[in-house]
C-alpha cells in the first residue's frame, strides 16, 4: 500500500510556517511586515483547531508589541513549553535584550526572521541582512535559507 504525497506551492513565509506550526506548543506574535504572514497563518491554523505533532493545537498569543512578545516567549520557555515567534527589522532588534537571557539560559526556541532592512531615516521595507547581523553577539544560533 502506498501513501499519496501532497505536495504545496508557498512561498518562504508559508513553509516556515507550517514547520513552526508543528513543533511548537507556544507562539508568541506580533506583527511587523514581511515576516506577518507567518503568523497570521499559524494564527488561523490553531483558530481552527489545527492539531501540531504533539497532537495538540499552538496556543497563540498576540503581544502589545515586538518586545513584548520576546518577553513572551522567554516566559513560556522559563515554564517549559516549545515557544517561537515570528519578526524582522526593528522588531527584532527589539527582542535583542530577551534573546541574550534566552542564549544565556540555554533555552531551545526559534525565532523566524524575514531579513529586513533597518529603517534609519524613513521606512524602508527592502530585504537585506542588516536586522539579522545585529543579532551575530546574541548566541543564537543562526540558519539562513534563501528561494
Amino acid at each position: 500500500m502506498t501513501k499519496e504525497k501532497k505536495f504545496i506551492t508557498c512561498d518562504g513565509n508559508e513553509a516556515a510556517a507550517h514547520i513552526s506550526y508543528m513543533f511548537s506548543e507556544v507562539a508568541a506574535i506580533y506583527p511587523i511586515t514581511p515576516s506577518s504572514t507567518m503568523a497570521e497563518h499559524v494564527d488561523e491554523w490553531a483558530a481552527a483547531g489545527r492539531k501540531n505533532i504533539f497532537g495538540e493545537t499552538v496556543l497563540v498569543q498576540e503581544m502589545q508589541s515586538e518586545g513584548g512578545a520576546a518577553g513572551a516567549v522567554h516566559g513560556s520557555l522559563q515554564a517549559g513549553a516549545l515557544t517561537t515567534t515570528y519578526t524582522a527589522s526593528q522588531g527584532l532588534l527589539l527582542m535583542i535584550p530577551n534573546m541574550y537571557k534566552i542564549a544565556g539560559e540555554l533555552l531551545p526556541c526559534v525565532f523566524h526572521v524575514s531579513a529586513r532592512t533597518l529603517a534609519s531615516h524613513a521606512l524602508c521595507i527592502f530585504g537585506d541582512h542588516q536586522d539579522v547581523m545585529s543579532c551575530r553577539q546574541t548566541g543564537f544560533a543562526m540558519l539562513c535559507e534563501g528561494s
